[in-house]
């Protein structure tokens, strides 16, 4: 009974340990990929802060950079509990392993005392003759050969009992100063993200005082931003009307087929222009997707939904819908993704070039996935063009940099039709 405790607990230690090194090593991964986007996002406000323009993009890179902290810190609480579940695991381990070896030394003490006591022959004699039976004598003698490697049995099994200890004291002694180096971390990185909460404050109230200058530039964000979204609906409502052309044919082939068949003239059915533009906006998700090789490709996309990789490498800076500023709400229909100068934007999915937009001083590159489309905004050239067939993670192009504020960043979009939707739970 035990020997199966002892088996039970080494089973469901070794089980958490296995879980603790996999969950442990993922949260330590994750810590450092925000310290380096923590880095980036300060070398950024740098060279923003140089210019000493006040502007809107110093206010969503400290946004981001303090988004970061808190994820790092939640990063840390999590670790600490983990480390908390491990130590409780050790020390509950180290006590057994003490506890065992207390009873293994005092067991092998009766055995040496007992050995010492009938050490002599005439006394291994005595205790065969007082045997009651043949058998008993028997049993005995077998014990008195056995007892000699019983008795090393026991030594190396204490012995090996006090090395797993000491190692078990180690990892526990390790695992208490992790703990204590994470406490600090995480007081020092509240303590920073306090800072960065001030200066926040500090450049929202400078922005504010410069109410013009805030306005100018929600203005200018507003403008280019109903440009763009208006081009892009164009773009996708060409798409349905093409669909839409299609499918009628289709179905005009399927009637002609069918009254052959029947060997009779089916009459034309006639669809006023009001009533078109309606089907377009009611069924533009449905008509994108109306052939089969189309509807395969938007399964196949939406089926790769949370698993698409970022279409260039960089920091989400702004994520989808409402950003207020102040008293003004700017709508985004993506994220936008900080990069570094020159970083490859590249396809998440395999699918056709709908369109090249040229417009703010910069390209936007719609590809088509059945009745969904992937847009990538803000590149300064790309290497595609409209009708072209692309494979995923081909390059499309390159980001462009703001030359006015260094910032390179591109805007990333997503539509179901013709309404965009939210990209983060797209992509990894």
């Amino acid at each position: 009974m035990r020997l199966l405790k002892l088996i039970t607990f080494l089973v469901l230690f070794l089980t958490l340990g296995s879980a603790f090194g996999q969950s442990s090593s993922a949260l330590k991964k994750r810590k450092d990929i925000i310290n380096k986007e923590i880095e980036q996002l300060k070398r950024s406000r740098n060279k923003i802060d140089k210019s000493k323009k006040l502007s809107l993009n110093q206010i969503n890179l400290l946004n981001t950079q303090i988004r970061l902290r808190e994820e790092k810190i939640r990063t840390i609480n999590t670790e600490i509990k983990m480390l908390d579940t491990k130590i409780i695991s050790n020390t509950t381990e180290v006590k057994s392993l003490q506890s065992n070896l207390e009873r293994l030394k005092a067991e092998y003490a009766k055995m040496v005392i007992f050995a010492f006591k009938n050490k002599g022959a005439y006394h291994k004699l005595m205790f065969l003759f007082a045997a009651k039976d043949f058998n008993q004598a028997y049993m005995r003698l077998k014990y008195i050969q056995q007892s000699g490697q019983f008795r090393k049995k026991k030594a190396n099994e204490i012995q090996n009992t006090q090395t797993t200890l000491k190692k078990e004291i180690t990892v526990l002694d390790l695992n208490k100063k992790e703990k204590s180096d994470l406490l600090m971390d995480q007081i020092s990185e509240k303590q920073t993200l306090g800072k960065d909460k001030v200066q926040q404050s500090k450049i929202l109230n400078s922005l504010t005082k410069q109410d013009k200058n805030l306005q100018q530039q929600l203005s200018k964000k507003q403008k280019e931003a109903a440009a763009l979204n208006s081009a892009i609906q164009a773009a996708i409502r060409k798409e349905i009307l093409a669909e839409q052309k299609k499918a009628a044919e289709r179905e005009r082939l399927a009637a002609e087929a069918k009254a052959k068949a029947n060997k009779t003239k089916e009459p034309a059915v006639v669809v006023k222009e009001s009533e078109k533009k309606a089907n377009i906006e009611a069924k533009g998700s449905s008509i994108l997707a109306s052939s089969p090789a189309d509807a395969k490709l938007s399964s196949s996309f939406l089926g790769s939904r949370g698993r698409l990789q970022k279409p260039a490498k960089g920091i989400v800076t702004q994520g989808f819908g409402q950003q207020k500023y102040n008293n003004v709400t700017v709508f985004n229909p993506g994220i936008t993704i900080k990069t570094e100068p020159g970083a490859t934007v590249s396809a998440v999915y395999g699918g056709k070039v709908s369109k090249v937009i040229f417009l703010v001083n910069s390209y936007t590159v719609i590809i088509r996935h059945g009745e969904y489309f992937s847009i990538y905004s803000k590149l300064k050239n790309v290497s595609v063009s409209a009708g072209q067939e692309v494979q995923a993670r081909q390059s499309i192009g390159l980001v462009a940099t703001d030359q006015s504020e260094g910032i390179t960043e591109m805007q990333f979009q997503i539509w179901k039709g013709g309404t965009p939707v939210n990209p983060s739970g797209w992509i990894l």
